[in-house]
């Protein structure tokens, strides 16, 4: 399998995550113990790895990091930049 790198990054929601957690005052493991609690099976150092992009996030992931969060899936997809066009 290729793996596939964007600006550099194997995602581009981890500034997103790692924004919104903080809004909530949640720690990686707080996140990880909640994506658990999902069913999602993730340790807090793939969260830390998500948040710096140098982890693919799978689109399961996704969804439900954006429940946890409170935010919608396209709110992590998108970026400053998309937001200041708007």
């Amino acid at each position: 399998m290729k793996i596939y790198d964007y600006n550099g990054k194997k995602n581009v929601c981890g500034d997103r995550i790692h924004e919104a957690r903080c809004k909530l005052r949640l720690t990686q493991s707080d996140l990880a113990a909640k994506l658990q609690v999902a069913g999602i099976i993730i340790e807090r150092d793939s969260i830390s790895r998500i948040e710096i992009g140098t982890r693919f996030v799978a689109d399961y992931e996704l969804r439900e990091l954006a429940k946890i969060l409170k935010v919608t899936v396209d709110w992590l997809l998108s970026d400053d930049e998309e937001n200041e066009k708007n």
